[in-house]
């Protein structure tokens, strides 16, 4: 538990954190303690986009990452709308910070998870030396078709639940800003092997050289 200081036991996850060491420093009793810094990579993407079918077909491919679906860690009193829930992006903030202290870096899918706003302001994520953004989209008539296939018990059927995910699959697709920028990967036309192909092609890019920043294309 990084959060809970080595020295004088107290939990606070607002640790100053100075990047050189890197250490985290207990703001009660100026403990320093070092850590691993690693960038955290995020595929993100409307319901339907391909996130799901990609992580599966991504697990046991790559060793130097770990791979996680946010949706595991899913609860119902998570359920906040516009895709932000504090809890649950902290929640995983926390876990990623904590796995990554093994010396790999995450990988995590999730929808919200994707929106720079739900991340960035959060005190867990100075943990990270940075975040990348890639997130999956595909054109409307698409996700529409691909969410009507889903099993009925899903709900992913229903009109205003295929309004709301093609308005979100839209927001990534005219998301503009450089700072931080989102790499986009349409799967319109993509099979589960070849966009998998790609997602790796992209977490290799960003190991190799995990402080650049991309912009958006």
């Amino acid at each position: 538990m990084t959060n809970i200081c080595f020295q004088c036991g107290i939990y606070r996850a607002d640790k100053i954190i100075d990047p050189d060491g890197p250490v985290a420093i207990c703001p009660e009793c100026g403990h320093r303690h070092r850590f691993a810094r690693l960038p955290l990579l995020i595929v993100s993407g409307a319901s339907g986009a391909g996130k799901s079918t990609v992580c599966q077909f991504m697990l046991g491919r790559l060793t130097q990452v770990v791979i996680l679906d946010s949706d595991i860690l899913w609860r119902s009193e998570f359920n906040l709308p516009e895709y932000n829930s504090p809890d649950f992006i902290d929640t995983w903030l926390r876990m990623c910070k904590n796995i990554s202290q093994s010396g790999r870096p995450v990988v995590l899918f999730g929808a919200g998870m994707g929106v720079p706003d739900n991340i960035e302001p959060r005190v867990e994520r100075r943990y990270f030396a940075t975040v990348h953004y890639l997130a999956l989209v595909c054109d409307d008539h698409a996700l529409e078709e691909r969410l009507r296939r889903r099993p009925k018990w899903r709900g992913s059927c229903e009109p205003a639940y295929i309004k709301e995910h093609q308005r979100f699959n839209r927001w990534f697709k005219t998301y503009s800003s450089a700072q931080p920028p989102i790499r986009r990967l349409d799967t319109t036309d993509l099979d589960a092997e070849t966009a998998a192909n790609q997602v790796e092609l992209w977490i290799n890019e960003k190991l190799q050289n995990p402080g650049d920043s991309i912009r958006s294309n």
